[in-house]
């Protein structure tokens, strides 16, 4: 699986595109705020002669979904993104306001993301883990062959997902690292929705956030 990182908007959010050789792709956390952000993206699937097959959000924070209504328009494909994260969503509109970001009103998910669901396009398989903390409806998609994560805001380089936000818990997000996260191979490359990617074994070696909070538990 190739894996294609762009930074967009004013949080310097990772969205990511996943292809293989079949050309089939999906888009992950689309954080264009405007057409020209859109253009980065789009010219790079059309140079590529990619067929785009899914929207997936990690979860709906205003960062990770201002591109989510331009890219399924685009491409009139589907969004998918765990059911816990619609009233996320629904507070989209206030967000950009407080944010004072221009918001255009993201579709619905067609598709209810769930734990040990399996997401599939060409001869990829995305394993879907469900990590709440950083957000109710949070989750992580796996590729076990390439052994890799598409991880949202549960672990960054060094750091986590912020936890002072509207249905964050940061005992909840600790849980899903220490429970789901760390179990993974040391191997295994974390690709996050903010700065460098990183893996497990580097991250259970120092993050010290997981291991003070998770002592605390």
């Amino acid at each position: 699986m190739n894996i294609i990182q762009f930074t967009f908007n004013p949080f310097s959010e990772n969205t990511y595109l996943l292809f293989d050789e079949t050309k089939e792709c999906v888009i992950v956390d689309p954080g264009m705020t405007d057409d020209d952000e859109d253009a980065i993206l789009f010219q790079f699937i059309a140079e590529k002669d990619l067929k785009p097959t899914m929207v997936l959000n990690t979860h709906c924070h205003i960062d990770h979904i201002l591109g989510n209504a331009s890219t399924c328009m685009k491409y009139t494909i589907e969004l998918a993104a765990h059911i816990n994260e619609l009233e996320t969503l629904q507070r989209a509109p206030v967000a950009s306001l407080m944010w004072n970001i221009p918001y255009r009103e993201s579709v619905q998910p067609a598709r209810h993301l769930a734990e040990g669901d399996i997401i599939q396009f060409g001869k990829t398989s995305l394993h879907v883990l469900f990590v709440p903390g950083h957000a109710p409806g949070h989750v992580v998609f796996v590729d076990h062959q390439d052994r890799c994560v598409i991880g949202g805001d549960v672990l960054f380089k060094g750091s986590v997902g912020r936890v002072d936000l509207p249905g964050c818990n940061a005992q909840d997000l600790v849980r899903s690292i220490q429970d789901k996260m760390y179990k993974l191979p040391n191997d295994y490359v974390v690709y996050p929705g903010h700065g460098p990617e990183t893996t497990i074994g580097e991250e259970k070696q120092s993050n010290a956030f997981v291991r003070e909070n998770w002592s605390g538990l």
